[in-house]
C-alpha cells in the first residue's frame, strides 16, 4: 500500500466500543489521514439487526449479518473484533488470518485463554494480532511493554486494572457507602454491568493480569495458573480501619520476579495513602512498573468506557496502516511458550491485616499474642474497639511473614474459644 491510499476495515460488533470506534473514524477521518498518510474507511460492518438505528450515520450497505461478507472480503485489509466472548470470535479471528488479513481486538477473555495459538497462527500467517484495548481500555500499556520498555528486565507489576471494582471501592472510602449500596450506584452510571460477577470476583483482573504477565516477562500463562479473589468479602468495616491505620484498599493485581520463580495474584490489599496507586479512584486503571533500568514507572487513565477503549482500538488500526505503508507481511512477533515457575502463595512473604471478633474476655489477648508468638509472627499494630453484647473488635497488622507461617497461626487463633469464625484477612501492599 503507497502512502495516501486506503486502508479498508472489517468491524466484527457494532456494540458500545464498536460505536465508538465508527464515531472516531467518521469525526476525525482528516485528522487520522493527516497523522498517518492513509484514509481509514468502514467498509463492512457485522450486526445482529441491520435495522437498528445507531448514534453513527453508515450507508445502509455497510451493514451484514453474514461474517463471511467481512473476513472473506479481499479488499479489506484489517478486520477488527469486537464481539467478545470466546466463540465465534476464536473461529473469525483464525479464519480472517488465513484470509490474509490483520487483526484488532479488545477481547481479553479470548487473549488470555487463546492468544498464544491465535499469535502463533498470525505468525504463520505473515500478519499479526494488534490488542492494545484488551488490557487498560484507553492506557497504552501493551505497546510500551513490548517496545519502549522492552530492554528492561521488569522485575514488579502492580495494577488497578478493573475500573468496576475501583470505583466501588472509591465509593465506600470516600463517601462511606456500604458495598451494596456501591455496587448499585456503579449499576446506575453504567460502570457495571447487570451481571458484575466477572469484575467483582477478579476474574476481569485475572485475564488482563495473564496478558500482562506474559507479555513483561516473556512467558506463556493461563489465569487458572494463579489465585484470584474478588472484593465481595471487603466491608465498610474493613474500610474504616484501613483508613484509622493509614491504608486505603484496592483490588491489586501483581506479578513478580523472583530468584526462584514468578508470583502472581488478584487479590484486595491495604494499599499506604502515600503510595501513587492509592490516588487512583473511580473507574480509572493503573500500573505500576519496576524495572532495572527504568526503575519505577505508572501508567494511568480511564480504563474502560466507549471512547477510551475506541482510542486503543483505532491506534492499533493506525498500526495496521503504517505495517502496510512499509511492506505489508510484518508477521506476529515470536510468542514465547515458556512455562515459568510458579510460586504457590504459601511460599510468598507479606504483611497481613486481619480483623477478627472476639467475646471480651481476660486473657483474650495475651492468647491472641501466643498463637502468633508460636509461628513467629511479628505483630506491627494492633487495634481493639468495644462491641455490644460482649463482642470486642480486634483488628491487627502484621510484619512481614511467610505465607505458609501465618496461615498456622491463623489456624491456632481459630481454636482459640473466645475467638469467632471467619475473620477479615487481606494482604498489605509493602
Amino acid at each position: 500500500m503507497s502512502s495516501g491510499e486506503t486502508v479498508k476495515i472489517g468491524l466484527l460488533g457494532m456494540g458500545t466500543v464498536g460505536g465508538g470506534v465508527a464515531q472516531i473514524i467518521e469525526d476525525s477521518g482528516e485528522l487520522l489521514a493527516g497523522k498517518t498518510g492513509a484514509r481509514l474507511l468502514l467498509e463492512r460492518v457485522l450486526v445482529r439487526d441491520p435495522a437498528r438505528g445507531r448514534t453513527v450515520e453508515l450507508p445502509p450497505q455497510t451493514y451484514t449479518t453474514d461474517p463471511d461478507t467481512v473476513i472473506k472480503d479481499p479488499s479489506i485489509d484489517v478486520v477488527v473484533e469486537l464481539m467478545g466472548g470466546i466463540e465465534p470470535a476464536r473461529t473469525l479471528i483464525s479464519t480472517a488470518l488465513q484470509e490474509g488479513k490483520h487483526v484488532v481486538t479488545a477481547n481479553k477473555d479470548l487473549m488470555a485463554q487463546h492468544g498464544r495459538e491465535l499469535l502463533q497462527l498470525a505468525r504463520r500467517c505473515g500478519r499479526n494480532i494488534f490488542y492494545e484495548a484488551s488490557v487498560g481500555g484507553g492506557i497504552p500499556l501493551i505497546r510500551p511493554l513490548k517496545r519502549c520498555l522492552v530492554a528492561n528486565r521488569i522485575e514488579r507489576m502492580i495494577g488497578i486494572i478493573n475500573g468496576t471494582t475501583n470505583y466501588i471501592l472509591t465509593r465506600m472510602f470516600l463517601d462511606d457507602m456500604d458495598f451494596q449500596e456501591a455496587l448499585d450506584k456503579a449499576r446506575e452510571l453504567g460502570f457495571a454491568e447487570a451481571d458484575p460477577s466477572s469484575d467483582l470476583e477478579g476474574r476481569d483482573a485475572a485475564y488482563k493480569l495473564t496478558i500482562l504477565a506474559g507479555i513483561a516477562f516473556n512467558c506463556s500463562l493461563n489465569p487458572d495458573d494463579f489465585p484470584t479473589r474478588g472484593i465481595t468479602g471487603v466491608t465498610r468495616a474493613d474500610i474504616h480501619y484501613a483508613r484509622e491505620l493509614g491504608y486505603t484498599i484496592k483490588l491489586l493485581a501483581v506479578a513478580e520476579e523472583k530468584p526462584e520463580g514468578l508470583a502472581l495474584g488478584v487479590y484486595p490489599a491495604l494499599v499506604p495513602l502515600a503510595h501513587p496507586l492509592a490516588t487512583v479512584q473511580d473507574e480509572f486503571n493503573a500500573i505500576f512498573i519496576k524495572g532495572d533500568l527504568i526503575g519505577e514507572a505508572m501508567f494511568y487513565g480511564r480504563g474502560a468506557g466507549a471512547l477510551p477503549t475506541a482510542s486503543a482500538v483505532v491506534a492499533d488500526i493506525i498500526e495496521v496502516a503504517r505495517s502496510l505503508q512499509h511492506g505489508g507481511a510484518e508477521g506476529a512477533p515470536p510468542n514465547s511458550n515458556r512455562k515459568p515457575t510458579l510460586l504457590p502463595p504459601a511460599a510468598l512473604t507479606s504483611r497481613f491485616y486481619v480483623r477478627l471478633l472476639a467475646r471480651d474476655r481476660p486473657g483474650v489477648f495475651g492468647a491472641l499474642a501466643a498463637a502468633f508468638g508460636e509461628e513467629e509472627v511479628s505483630l506491627d499494630m494492633i487495634i481493639q474497639k468495644r462491641r455490644q453484647n460482649g463482642i470486642a473488635e480486634i483488628v491487627l497488622v502484621t510484619h512481614d511473614v511467610n505465607e505458609e507461617r501465618f496461615n498456622r497461626s491463623l489456624q491456632r487463633v481459630a481454636r482459640l474459644p473466645a475467638i469467632e469464625p471467619d475473620p477479615s484477612v487481606f494482604r498489605v501492599l509493602a
